[in-house]
């Protein structure tokens, strides 16, 4: 189990290696922007500051994206502890 912090609103929930942190968060009854959970709609993008994600498929995303910190939390599984940055 890995900690994941969500600024700004500093909400820290729990995430296991077998889900993804969007199903970590919804399981844990934080209010996660979601629609597709596929990685499709971007709605649950988010920057991640620290921590090591992986993702089962590589996301639809630019390597300048990636570079930036931005992820799919709808496809991404928490690999260690996660701050996470969601406007």
């Amino acid at each position: 189990m890995h900690q994941v912090r969500l600024l700004p609103h500093d909400i820290t929930f729990t995430a296991d290696e077998r889900e993804t942190v969007l199903q970590a968060a919804l399981n844990a009854g934080v209010a996660f922007p979601n629609r597709c959970q596929v990685g499709a709609c971007a709605m649950c993008l988010c920057r991640k500051l620290s921590g090591e994600i992986s993702y089962q498929l590589e996301p639809m995303l630019t390597e300048k994206e990636q570079a930036e910190g931005w992820i799919f939390t709808c496809q991404a599984t928490a690999k260690s502890d996660l701050v996470l940055e969601l406007d």
